[in-house]
């Protein structure tokens, strides 16, 4: 589908409008009072999701930031701290969220290739025992989003989740764009999260949903995100409505992501070939491209949108553009033709 209003929205895959069939099933979505359990639809969205994800439950929410709050929230305890990547979302992006909710402290640690080794668990466990705060869960995010978009291979997941059970450190998996990794790496999201202790993944990414997100775990897990939803003001009534787009996005969205992967791959190969050295498109195999602003002409993200094409910033020195349902192969020739047109004028 071709980006609206003639316009190229490269900014978010979370910009995309809902199919059809997810219209057509918002419609006709049978509902009830969620906060009494009495959503049917709902209910089978939280299902599917456990299913898909090999959990034993799941709790349907609003955005990808309450999923992984109340990840955190119902693994750790007031006082303690959580191991993080240093570009992580839980830590650059949730408005100190963490600290807020849970009373909890993140402890980032680098993150060069988008991702941690075991051996940094270790050292943080010992680091406690040694008047730091003492550790109470770790987190990772697969893909990892500023690392344009790379993935956690599932060896690496269940070798860093098995470092952190030696310690008796629960892990959360902040997998907003799981079904992007599991597609990247030619496996399922089961065996990608199957180490971990709760897993959130977002529907309004990558999948086109117009709403939400799902936390993913153990029964007693996910039963005190329930409550602990509710203590946020999280809980809602007749959610069915929006829950219909979820089902439909997870039974007919998943397979076309390659697409998207395959678009935000040609598209670093433009970068790359008009501005050396601003992105390595070998690295790009999901739907996401971080290139660097020192590589780029000045004020980029500016000059784009005189041209209809939108991107980002996601810190000072990075530009990010993100590929999706809603951009075809049309609207990527225009975005590439608006990169012609300001590599030929002054920097």
């Amino acid at each position: 589908m071709a980006s609206r209003d003639g316009v190229v929205d490269l900014r978010s895959d979370t910009v995309t409008t809902p199919t059809p069939a997810m219209r057509r099933a918002m419609a006709e979505a049978d509902v009830g009072d969620d906060a009494y359990g009495e959503d049917p639809t709902v209910a089978r969205l939280e299902e599917l999701a456990a299913a898909r994800l090999g959990t034993e439950a799941a709790l349907y929410v609003t955005s990808g930031t309450l999923a992984n709050q109340l990840g955190l929230r119902v693994l750790t305890r007031p006082g303690t701290e959580v191991l993080c990547a240093e570009r992580a979302h839980v830590f650059r992006y949730e408005r100190a969220a963490t600290a807020g909710n849970a009373g909890v402290q993140l402890r980032p640690v680098p993150d060069p290739e988008g991702r941690f080794a075991p051996a940094v668990i270790h050292r943080a466990v010992a680091d406690a025992q040694e008047h730091f705060p003492p550790l109470a869960a770790v987190t990772i995010e697969n893909p990892h989003m500023p690392a344009s978009g790379r993935p956690w291979p599932a060896e690496e997941v269940a070798a860093v989740a098995d470092a952190a059970h030696v310690h008796d450190l629960p892990v959360h998996g902040d997998g907003a764009r799981i079904w992007n990794a599991a597609v990247a790496t030619r496996t399922t999201p089961r065996e990608l999260c199957a180490p971990l202790d709760t897993v959130m993944f977002c529907l309004s990414k990558g999948l086109a949903a117009p709403i939400g997100s799902v936390l993913c775990g153990s029964r007693a897990a996910i039963g005190a995100a329930r409550d602990e939803r509710a203590r946020l003001g999280g809980a809602w009534r007749q959610a069915g409505i929006i829950a219909a787009a979820g089902i439909v996005a997870l039974e007919t969205m998943v397979d076309r992501l390659a697409d998207d992967h395959v678009r935000a791959r040609r598209l670093a190969d433009a970068l790359a070939e008009r501005f050396p050295g601003s992105v390595d498109p070998a690295r790009i195999t999901t739907n996401i491209v971080c290139a660097d602003a020192a590589r780029l002409p000045a004020r980029l993200v500016a000059r784009l949108a005189i041209c209809g094409v939108l991107c980002g910033m996601i810190d000072a020195s990075t530009v990010r553009f993100v590929t999706h349902k809603d951009v075809d192969d049309v609207d990527l020739d225009r975005c590439v033709a608006a990169l012609d047109t300001i590599a030929k004028e002054e920097p």
